[in-house]
C-alpha cells in the first residue's frame, strides 16, 4: 500500500515551514533511500472519538493506536474508497473497528468487558487487551472487483507488529510502522492525541526489495542480530535505523510537527513532503443507511424490534446518534421500495 499521487511537493529544509497542524496525514519521500511514507497526527478527531464513549484509558490507547494505523494505511486511497481495520478476539476488548472513508473521514468504536479491562490496569498492553484472534484490513474502492481483504492472526503481538506481519505476508513490501498515543494537558484540559509513522522501501529494482530470510523476531535464542542481515539493502537498513530512533513523545507532541520530525530523521539524505491530507471525525450513519439496514430484516424481525413505547430506536455504535422510527411509516417506506 504505497503512497498515492499528490499534487505538489516541498523539500524540508531549515528555512521551510515546519509547522504542520493536527488531524493530518503527510505523505513524504526520501529519494536517496528509495523511501515513501506518511506521518499522521491526530488531535481533536481522536479526542472526540475517545471521549464520546468515555472509554477506560487502556481501551482508549488501543483505539487511538488503531485509528493512527488506519489513517496511515487508508490515506493512500484515491478520492473514493474505504479502508477498514477490524479485530475479533477472545480478549477483554473483543472487537475493534476503525473506518476511514476517503479522502478524510474517520470513525472508530470498540466492544469491551469492563471488569477484565479494569483488572489489567490503565497501562495494559495491547496484546493483553486483544488476546487471541484475528485482525482484518479491508480496502473497498466501491465495487466488488476492487475489494481486497488481508487477515493477520493475533497471537499476542502489538498493532505495530501485526501491521508488519500484514505487509510481510500480503504486500511483501519492506515496511516499518510506529504508533503512539498520549493523554496530554492542553489549555488546562486533558486531551487525547495519537500519531504514527509509516516508512516503505520502494526501489525501482524488484531485487532490491527482497527482505532478509530471517527476520530479527525469528532468530534463535542467544544469537546476536547484526545491524544488517544478509540480503537486506543498505538503504533499507539505514532507513530502519533512523526510524527506530523515534521516541513515542515525538509522534504526539504538539510542539513537534510531522515536518520537524521528518527533517530530524532524514535531513542528511533530503526529504520531500507532499500536500497534507486533513482528517476529520465524521460518522457514516444516516437515516437512509439505517433504513437500508432495517430492510434486510424480515417483517417478523422488524415487529420484534418495536419497543414498549411503540417506536423502533437504533443507536449508532460509532457516534452514539439515536434514530427513532415510527414502525407504520417505516413499513410504508419499505413497501414503496421495488423488490422490498
Amino acid at each position: 500500500m504505497s503512497s498515492g499521487h499528490v499534487s505538489s511537493s516541498m523539500a524540508v529544509t531549515p528555512t521551510a515551514s515546519l509547522e504542520g497542524g493536527d488531524d493530518a496525514a503527510l505523505p513524504f519521500a526520501v529519494e536517496a533511500l528509495d523511501l515513501r511514507g506518511r506521518a499522521v497526527r491526530l488531535g481533536p478527531s481522536v479526542d472526540t472519538i475517545l471521549r464520546r464513549h468515555g472509554y477506560p484509558d487502556a481501551v482508549a490507547r488501543l483505539i487511538g493506536e488503531a485509528a493512527a494505523l488506519t489513517v496511515l494505511l487508508g490515506s493512500s486511497l484515491k478520492l473514493e474508497g474505504r479502508f477498514q481495520l477490524q479485530t475479533k478476539t477472545d480478549g477483554p476488548v473483543g472487537m475493534l473497528v476503525v473506518d476511514f472513508e476517503a479522502p478524510d473521514r474517520l470513525r472508530a468504536t470498540a466492544r469491551f468487558e469492563a471488569e477484565p479491562v479494569a483488572a489489567l490496569g490503565p497501562k495494559a498492553r495491547a496484546a493483553d487487551l486483544m488476546g487471541q484472534g484475528h485482525l482484518a484490513m479491508t480496502i473497498d474502492q466501491g465495487s466488488t472487483q476492487s475489494r481486497y481483504q488481508g487477515v493477520v492472526a493475533l497471537e499476542g503481538q502489538s498493532l505495530e507488529e501485526a501491521a508488519h506481519q500484514y505487509f510481510r505476508q500480503s504486500e511483501q513490501i519492506p515496511t516499518l510502522v510506529r504508533l503512539a498515543v498520549a493523554e496530554q494537558m492542553e489549555g488546562g484540559e486533558s486531551r487525547w492525541r495519537a500519531g504514527g509513522l509509516l516508512v516503505q522501501f520502494l526501489p525501482t529494482s524488484p531485487d532490491r526489495m527482497r527482505q532478509a530470510d530471517l527476520p530479527p523476531g525469528d532468530a534463535p535464542e542467544g544469537h546476536e542480530i547484526l545491524a544488517g542481515a544478509p540480503g537486506e539493502d543498505d538503504a533499507w537498513v539505514e532507513a530502519r535505523s533512523l526510524v527506530n530512533t523515534v521516541e513515542d513523545h515525538e509522534l504526539v507532541d504538539p510542539a513537534v510537527s510531522s515536518e520537524r520530525l521528518l527533517y530530524r530523521l532524514f535531513h542528511e539524505r533530503g526529504v520531500r513532503v507532499f500536500d497534507a491530507q486533513t482528517i476529520i471525525e465524521r460518522c457514516r450513519c444516516s437515516q437512509e443507511r439505517v433504513m437500508g439496514m432495517i430492510r434486510s430484516f424480515s417483517a417478523e424481525e422488524r415487529r420484534d424490534m418495536v419497543a414498549d413505547d411503540g417506536t423502533i430506536a437504533i443507536t449508532c455504535e460509532f457516534c452514539s446518534r439515536r434514530y427513532v422510527l415510527d414502525p407504520a411509516e417505516m413499513e410504508r417506506e419499505i413497501a414503496a421500495v421495488p423488490g422490498a
